[in-house]
């Protein structure tokens, strides 16, 4: 058998179900020749079912028209969207079009300071869907942070560290790989003695220097972010916006630390 050189992009065809037929046969022998390859597509495969599962009320709905206008450019203005249906819309998309129309579907809702909005959405996406997971929420857990930590990294081409949040009152409970807005973020969960869990969101995702807070419309989950050129990262949680500050704060500086980055 002749095999092709398939590439990530087939991965999200056969997830979509599009992947010609005449290719299928070739594409499972190449996923079991590339164990990394079978891992991710098992990866986006559970992404996409829990992101289905997470909008499956809001999916049922119909989608606006002048969000479909937005999402073709044909919005006049930003501002007449409520940020829970620009965040709904591209998960109607993500659902349509797999995690690659996701992505290019995000891409198209804006430009400028939308971009912080973009990633503060990913990031508080992410959290909701394996933040409350009780059996899965990480990939791998965080007993051994070297090899977690050196994983996260060469997936997304970040030099990371797991933040050590042990006097804010948490542990590090794992990480794993979630989408991003045209890449791969790392996502780490740490949770308290209550129960209560916060994510660390961490992309290559950025352009100009930002920082602040986001929350839906709806209410939820508070992200607390920063961007720079290549560096992207938000911490997210439902703590008292106060305490939220602090840990944020830490956990940054020490991001930054391990990166060999410098603070705005």
């Amino acid at each position: 058998m002749n095999m092709r050189a398939f590439t990530d992009r087939d991965i999200h065809l056969a997830l979509d179900g599009e992947l010609p037929e005449d290719e299928r046969a070739a594409y499972q022998a190449w996923l079991e020749a590339n164990p990394d390859m079978k891992a991710r597509s098992q990866r986006y495969a559970a992404d996409h079912a829990a992101l289905r599962n997470l909008f499956a009320d809001v999916l049922e709905e119909p989608v606006p028209a002048r969000l479909e206008n937005a999402v073709n450019g044909e919005a006049p203005k930003r501002k007449l969207m409520a940020q829970w249906w620009r965040m709904a819309a591209a998960a109607a998309l993500l659902v349509a079009g797999g995690l690659g129309g996701y992505v290019a579907g995000a891409g198209g809702l804006g430009g400028g300071t939308d971009s912080d909005d973009q990633m503060a959405q990913l990031a508080i996406a992410a959290h909701q869907t394996f933040a409350a997971d009780k059996n899965r929420p990480v990939e791998v857990d965080g007993t051994d942070q070297v090899y977690l930590t050196g994983w996260l990294s060469k997936r997304t081409g970040l030099k990371l560290i797991a933040p050590d949040l042990t006097s804010n009152g948490f542990r590090l409970l794992g990480g794993r790989l979630v989408p991003a807005n045209g890449s791969t973020a790392a996502l780490m969960l740490y949770a308290d003695e209550q129960g209560n869990r916060i994510s660390v969101y961490v992309t290559t995702e950025g352009t100009e220097r930002t920082k602040g807070t986001y929350v839906l419309s709806g209410g939820g989950p508070e992200a607390v972010y920063w961007q720079a050129k290549g560096y992207g990262c938000a911490i997210v949680g439902t703590l008292p916006p106060d305490v939220l500050s602090v840990v944020a704060k830490d956990a940054y500086k020490q991001l930054l630390a391990g990166a060999g980055l410098t603070q705005s």
